[in-house]
Parts: C-alpha cells; structure tokens; sequence
C-alpha cells in the first residue's frame, strides 16, 4: 500500500504540471502575438514614412530637373542670339561656370535632404528600440 500512496501522489504533483502546461504556452503565445503586432506596427510606421520621404526626393529631383532644364533652354537661347564667336564663347563659359555653382548646390541640397529623410525613416525603428531596451531592463 505504501507504493499506490507515493504513485498517487506523483500522480498527482504530474496532473498539476499537465494543467500548468497549457496555461504557461497561452501565456507565451500571447506575449509573442503582441510583440509580432508591435513590430509589424514599428515597421509599418517606418515603412510609410520611407514612402513620404521618397515623394519628397521625387519632388525634389523633379524640381531641380525643371530648373536645369530651363537653363539650359534659356542658355541656348542666349547662344542663338550670340552676334560673335567670342560672345558665343563667353556666354558659353559663363554658362558652364554657373550650371558647375547650381549643380554642386544642388547636390547639397540633395545630400541633406537624403540624410533627412535618412533619420525620419528610421526614428520609428530607434523609438521602437529604445522602448525594447527599456522593458527589458524595468
């Protein structure tokens, strides 16, 4: 008899742990199903703000397209109207002279505005890091 009480007894401390079982992967399945909707809500945050701050960068280069474009309608004109080879050349020097100014300005703009929109793309995954790194360690 003392056999069937210590098996009951293992019976029983095991039908807890098979009851528990169940409950703790819930849980877990749980956490894991509210992390995946917070990083699919990070990453979707991150990804619309790429999508706007390309539109900007599309707008920019179509903007600086337009300028470069009528310069250079406006610098054909002026060579059109040119009365000597010298003034020609000139015009055609002075031409150059300002695109090589624009252009290396342009460039400038370009550059800050890809590293703004750079940071903005990317602050939804930093905001979202730091957050991590602060439940992680409360």
């Amino acid at each position: 008899m003392t056999v069937n009480k210590q098996t009951s007894a293992g019976t029983n401390s095991s039908r807890a742990a098979n009851d528990e079982a169940p409950r703790i992967v819930g849980q877990m399945a749980e956490t894991m199903s509210a992390g995946t909707a917070e990083a699919s809500a990070v990453i979707q945050d991150a990804c619309s703000t790429a999508a706007r701050a390309a539109l900007d960068c599309t707008a920019k280069v179509l903007e600086l397209a337009r300028v470069n474009s009528n310069a250079a309608f406006d610098h054909a004109g002026e060579l059109l109207a040119a009365k000597s080879p010298s003034e020609w050349l000139e015009l055609s020097t002075a031409h150059a002279r300002k695109q090589f100014e624009m252009l290396s300005a342009q460039s400038q703009e370009l550059t800050a505005l890809s590293q703004k929109v750079m940071l903005e793309a990317a602050q939804p995954l930093k905001a979202a890091g730091a957050n991590a790194l602060r439940g992680s360690s409360a």
